[in-house]
């Protein structure tokens, strides 16, 4: 299979730089067989019923980019991924690096780079809990194609609580308190587990044969009361609808024998079309993807590749709003 096979024109105008000021108000493709509906999020509630149940991912967004200098007085930018131990951390970088090259931060934080390997540094902090300090000194490592600085609450789903991500899983920020209480009152269920989104999610595929492509790990967690929740819902035959693709990644990772087993683990699932999913979801609902990107694999596989990408075209002709901040999508699994 061929990374291009995952290409499609999305004007950059359409690439949302802001969220709305009501985050519900986001436009909802929903996307049933070959049919196609158009409707805003909050309408989501004529879609779900009661004894459904929502699978949340609750990772919070960490302010993980730290901005300092070397001691030749160049800047340097690090984004902090993978706590090794305390205060030794893998990182990814802009700037140039090496082994031994001291940094210094705001606060009166400084560090030293241990080693590189595989583009990226493993870096050891001093002058305080680097978890603490980076609260005041750190910033929220929005995407790329966002071309202003993110506030850090914009940047969260309103039911995170588990710090550990260095990107968010978009899929839930159409939600609002005001409709998640809607949801509870018409008899829909939740259930919230955790996996912390690395690198991995949004980190190019370089590779043209897509089968070649290696994720990056990332761990989850499952707690056991969500897991029979989960499970329950499953044996009564109840529907089960995912909350964006880390969720999918999560549950398919932890599902074995017919359930989903608690616990905390570490993943590099890749789902891309071919792969034959575990769980019996009834649907997912996700954000509009970048072109060639895991996540667009994933989804291509969750309801067919020709499908999204028609899909994907209805939505740039009617100008749905693209990625993070964009417009949403409603997949029923055939």
């Amino acid at each position: 299979m061929k990374l291009s096979d995952f290409d499609y024109h999305l004007p950059r105008e359409l690439i949302a730089q802001e969220p709305l000021a009501r985050r519900d108000a986001s436009r909802l493709m929903v996307l049933r067989g070959d049919v196609i509906e158009h409707r805003i999020f909050r309408e989501i509630v004529d879609y779900l019923e009661r004894g459904d149940l929502l699978v949340f991912n609750n990772s919070r967004v960490i302010p993980a980019r730290l901005r300092g200098r070397k001691q030749t007085g160049g800047r340097v930018e690090l984004l902090l991924v993978k706590e090794l131990e305390h205060n030794l951390w893998e990182c990814m970088y802009r700037g140039r690096l090496r082994e031994g090259t001291s940094l210094s931060f705001a606060r009166g934080i400084s560090a030293r780079v241990e080693s590189i390997r595989q583009g990226q540094a493993v870096v050891r902090f001093a002058g305080g809990d680097i978890k603490r300090a980076m609260r005041e000194i750190g910033e929220v490592p929005a995407p790329p194609y966002i071309k202003r600085r993110v506030r850090e609450e914009e940047y969260q789903t309103v039911y995170a609580s588990r710090n550990g991500s260095v990107a968010a899983p978009t899929a839930g920020f159409h939600f609002t308190r005001e409709l998640l209480e809607e949801l509870r009152s018409r008899g829909v269920e939740f259930a919230f587990i955790t996996l912390h989104v690395g690198p991995g999610t949004f980190l190019p595929v370089r590779e043209e044969e897509v089968e070649r492509h290696r994720m990056h790990e990332e761990q989850f967690e499952i707690p056991h009361r969500e897991a029979e929740r989960i499970n329950l819902a499953l044996e009564e035959g109840r529907r089960v609808f995912a909350v964006g693709t880390t969720t999918v990644r999560a549950l398919e990772s932890a599902f074995s024998g017919g359930r989903v087993e608690p616990g905390v683990a570490s993943t590099t699932l890749f789902i891309y079309p071919g792969y034959e999913f575990r769980v019996p979801y009834a649907g997912m609902i996700t954000n509009f993807h970048l072109p060639r990107s895991t996540l667009l694999m994933l989804v291509s596989a969750f309801a067919g590749r020709e499908r999204i990408l028609r899909a994907y075209r209805e939505a740039v002709e009617r100008r749905y709003r693209f990625y993070s901040f964009g417009d949403a999508m409603l997949i029923f699994r055939e």
